[in-house]
């Protein structure tokens, strides 16, 4: 294949760029720091939507829909909130020709208007837990924008929800964050994530947990991939979300949030996509067999349109290319770009000797096989390298991970990957020495790798990094 991307040796961060704009996955918006997600990455997008939502709704939660604007005086009734997200608002003064009463801020989260709902809708011990996500754009000024990583507006889902004890809420906090996060990015992105607890210094602001989970690039360094976080009381004592109990007592609520977002579409870029362009695990794939027509005449089309079929009825998402008027190669280097799973290449001599090419993306390995044994020959591929994927990117994080005793070696070890040291020798003052050097606590996990309850736990494990 002629040299399409900037090799990812050679320059990772253009390639990055090179990869999004070749593939067609998205474009910068007019306003600095916006993004236009193109068809083919809002596709894998809304593939990721599909995955997650399932899973959301497997959890309890229902989807609800809550405004863009904000009264910029719900904000300040949170005071670590307002502090943590003032650098990132976007601020209306003016509607309609003339000045607003009060400014309303664009939503960067939703945990205040929310909040301002639940006490509505909260009267008895009865209506929870109150289980709520919601689909949505946020906007949050940034300062140095790169596509789908830290843009100024991007989609994801948040999830709030409010339950009438501490340990109801961070049972959900954390059903959320394994069965609907990791069972997600592990089972169908592909991507190994590590799983623990942000330290005081890095949680979400106004919580009293914030959990994580961390991926390897293909650079070495982390991407916070999603988060659950306890609020604790404090949004329920700011918006006055109480229940009378079963006691008849009335008592404030415990909550929760947590967020997922198009930052996945960065991860799946970095963490999977080679010097070729992206591909896609197959689970997540919009188009999972690509068919091509590599020459018309003595019915080509007319079998390619037939394996179609037979690949459609035996549940693989599949599309048809018989584009005969463009060069095959243009097609097939598109088509790798764009990261099928598989490509079914079907020409008149393959047809005349009673076969099709199966082209596996993860492997590049090119294989005949008689037309009849195509299906079961695509779905094998996908099964095999949706495992290849996941091997592959566990194997890379596992090679670049190293366990060192003091600061100073975390912090050099993560110029090339992930560190981890003992919490104790870090702490807070040695955090805010690694953050001086551009290296972050991702998290903190026990000896076993489950997740702590507190920071002050002993013998817990940090891992240091390098971070997008």
């Amino acid at each position: 294949m002629a040299r399409v991307l900037t090799p990812r040796a050679e320059d990772f961060p253009r390639w990055y760029q090179d990869l999004i704009a070749k593939a067609q996955l998205a474009d910068n918006g007019p306003v600095r720091g916006t993004m236009v997600i193109r068809p083919a990455g809002y596709a894998i997008w809304e593939r990721m939507q599909a995955e997650m939502d399932a899973r959301i709704k497997l959890a309890g939660a229902e989807n609800a829909y809550f405004p863009l604007f904000i009264p910029e005086s719900y904000l300040r009734r949170e005071a670590q909130h307002v502090e943590g997200f003032s650098p990132e608002l976007a601020v209306v003064t003016h509607g309609g020709g003339k000045q607003l009463a009060e400014p309303v801020v664009v939503r960067p989260t939703s945990e205040t208007v929310i909040g301002e709902f639940m006490a509505k809708w909260v009267d008895s011990y009865r209506d929870l837990p109150l289980l709520l996500n919601q689909w949505a754009n946020v906007v949050r000024w940034e300062l140095r924008p790169r596509i789908f990583l830290r843009t100024s507006e991007f989609l994801w889902q948040e999830g709030h929800t409010a339950h009438a004890d501490e340990t109801d809420a961070r049972a959900y906090a954390r059903k959320i964050l394994h069965e609907v996060y990791e069972d997600f990015m592990v089972g169908v992105l592909g991507i190994p994530v590590l799983v623990g607890l942000k330290t005081a210094r890095e949680r979400f602001a106004g919580a009293t947990r914030t959990y994580t989970l961390e991926g390897m690039m293909g650079d070495g360094k982390a991407l916070q991939m999603g988060t659950s976080h306890e609020l604790g009381q404090n949004f329920a004592k700011a918006f006055d979300i109480t229940y009378t109990s079963a006691e008849r007592s009335v008592e404030h609520a415990w909550t929760t949030s947590w967020g997922s977002s198009t930052r996945m579409l960065g991860g799946l870029i970095m963490c999977h996509g080679d010097d070729n362009g992206l591909r896609v695990p197959p689970k997540l794939a919009p188009v999972q067999a690509y068919v091509m027509v590599v020459k018309a005449g003595d019915g080509v089309a007319e079998a390619a349109a037939k394996l179609c079929d037979a690949l459609r009825d035996a549940g693989v998402r599949v599309a048809l290319d018989d584009r005969v008027d463009t060069p095959f190669g243009r097609r097939a280097v598109d088509a790798e770009l764009k990261g099928y799973p598989v490509r079914v290449e079907l020409g008149p001599r393959d047809l005349a000797a009673g076969n099709a090419v199966l082209v596996r993306r993860t492997t590049g390995a090119k294989t005949p096989v008689p037309v009849p044994d195509v299906v079961a020959g695509v779905l094998a591929a996908l099964d095999a390298d949706q495992k290849a994927l996941y091997d592959e990117a566990l194997a890379r994080r596992e090679s670049q991970t190293v366990s060192v005793d003091s600061l100073a070696e975390a912090i050099e070890a993560a110029g090339t990957g992930f560190a981890r040291v003992p919490w104790s020798a870090v702490g807070a003052e040695g955090e805010a020495t690694a953050n001086a050097q551009g290296v972050t606590v991702r998290c903190l996990r026990r000896a076993d790798g489950s997740v702590p309850d507190s920071e002050d736990e002993p013998e817990l494990t940090a891992i240091l990094a390098r971070s997008y």
